[in-house]
């Protein structure tokens, strides 16, 4: 599968920061950095970009929740690379400061990509103007379009379309509940109502199915594309990486590196931190819910009952 215009967002330290709070070791950080660059991805997510406060401190939180400059810049300038690839972070809506935000020719990233649900559709909008009035190439992440109503999603759809700041909609399969149908669905929808806009896929792992989605995705039309290495993420994790670079028959990809930072640092950190399938989250994934209960039973002792989680799952609210 070759198309030159495809591009793809490594964003393992922010996705993969969702299960251990962002407490990644700089040397942790500095080696995706390094991978990513030798790789020749195109963009790399080195975190989130939340305000500190006395609820979110950068002791409970980490520091890659936050992505001060300083801290950004001493990940990136750790590697020589001829054509680094962009980074981006990304803003949560109702956690920024952006008082704070410096002009992007003065900043140590390049894009903002701002997660919202549909309800949050206009705040989100607002944030990616003013991100894109400092320079900042911008998306808008819809979160848990699977769980929407269709009517309300048509109108965040529509108020994106209306916003030339806005340089990706993504749709994001935040359950993990899609099937190949839905996913073509979704973006068929997408493309009616925000026509104007170019368009990004997050996948996740629920079902086995992240990276089978992607590549449907890139059937559909899609040119912007999220993978972790390992497909490290929250739950069950992400479309893989080095499974990707692999499919895509680009010759500037190098899977290399991917694999050998697998090895070094990806596979001892499984022995410290879960992510990927397992029964429990393609429970989840299934029934179309939010991956925390999921994620509380595997910290449970009880964390492999997965008929007991099922029934539980099952009943109304």
């Amino acid at each position: 599968m070759f198309r030159p215009e495809i591009k793809v967002l490594d964003c393992t330290i922010r996705d993969g920061g969702l299960i251990n709070n962002y407490h990644f070791t700089d040397d942790f950080v500095k080696a995706v950095w390094r991978t990513c660059c030798d790789a020749h991805v195109d963009i790399v997510e080195l975190g989130k970009k939340l305000a500190v406060s006395e609820e979110y401190t950068r002791e409970k939180y980490g520091k890659w929740n936050f992505c001060d400059d300083d801290d950004l810049k001493r990940v990136i300038e750790s590697h020589e690379c001829e054509n680094p690839p962009l980074v981006a972070v990304m803003f949560d809506i109702g956690r920024v400061d952006l008082t704070c935000l410096q002009p992007a020719d003065q900043s140590p990233f390049d894009m903002v990509r701002t997660a919202c649900y549909v309800g949050d559709i206009e705040k989100g909008v607002d944030l990616a103007k003013r991100s894109k009035d400092l320079g900042y190439l911008t998306t808008i992440n819809i979160m848990a379009s699977s769980a929407a109503m269709r009517t309300e999603l048509i109108e965040g759809l529509e108020e994106i379309n209306k916003a030339p700041e806005i340089d990706y909609l993504y749709l994001v399969d935040s359950f993990g509940a899609f099937y190949s149908e839905q996913v073509t669905d979704y973006l068929n929808l997408y493309k009616k109502y925000a026509p104007d806009k170019a368009l990004g896929f997050h996948a996740h792992n629920n079902q086995q199915l992240a990276f089978s989605n992607t590549q449907q995705a890139i059937i559909d039309g899609v040119n912007l594309l999220d993978a972790t290495i390992n497909g490290i993420g929250r739950g069950a994790g992400n479309c893989n990486l080095e499974l990707l670079l692999n499919f895509l028959k680009n010759p500037k990809f190098d899977v290399r590196p991917i694999y050998k930072v697998i090895q070094e640092s990806f596979v001892p950190l499984r022995r410290e931190i879960e992510w990927g399938f397992n029964d429990i989250y393609g429970i989840s994934g299934h029934l179309n819910q939010h991956p925390r209960a999921a994620m509380k039973c595997r910290a449970d002792k009880n964390r492999d009952n997965c008929h007991d989680f099922l029934l539980k799952s099952m009943q109304p609210d």
